[in-house]
């Protein structure tokens, strides 16, 4: 099996429908005109977005958001279920904060799902510590 990965800046309109293929994966995806709209600009938007392809379909992606000189945060890491557990989403986190090392990021963070913390220990992440607390802003969007 032999995965390429590679940044992306613009995606194509088959890119784009496997991209929302691995939000729906990760469970993120609320289908709607506007998320079809958006995701150009998300894409481009991020410091780096990352996609890990088998062959012309895209396997995997992961991307950070940040202001290029401060901080970064990993986000949106998805492999398709069927290749899970083969290195991976490893590699696209390790990229990613490669990345964001060699821009001279000195905060590098991710909000990991429920039950996914292992995986990232494994790669150099842990907790912020006492006192620390995901929050976020408003109502969260079902």
């Amino acid at each position: 099996m032999q995965i390429d990965y590679a940044f992306i800046r613009d995606a194509t309109n088959v890119e784009l429908e496997q991209i929302v293929a691995l939000y729906k994966a990760g469970g993120w995806w609320r289908e709607n005109p506007e998320a079809w709209a958006t995701l150009p600009a998300l894409i481009k938007g991020s410091l780096c977005f990352l996609v890990a392809r088998q062959g012309d379909r895209l396997v995997g992606m992961g991307r950070v958001i940040s202001d290029g000189v401060s901080d970064g945060y990993i986000q949106d890491v998805v492999v398709l279920e069927e290749l899970r557990g083969r290195g991976i989403g490893a590699e696209l986190v390790q990229r990613l904060g490669r990345r964001c090392r060699e821009r001279g990021l000195v905060w590098v963070a991710l909000v990991a799902e429920p039950g996914t913390r292992p995986f990232y220990e494994r790669l150099g992440f842990s907790l912020l510590g006492a006192g620390y607390e995901p929050m976020f802003y408003g109502k969260r969007p079902e």
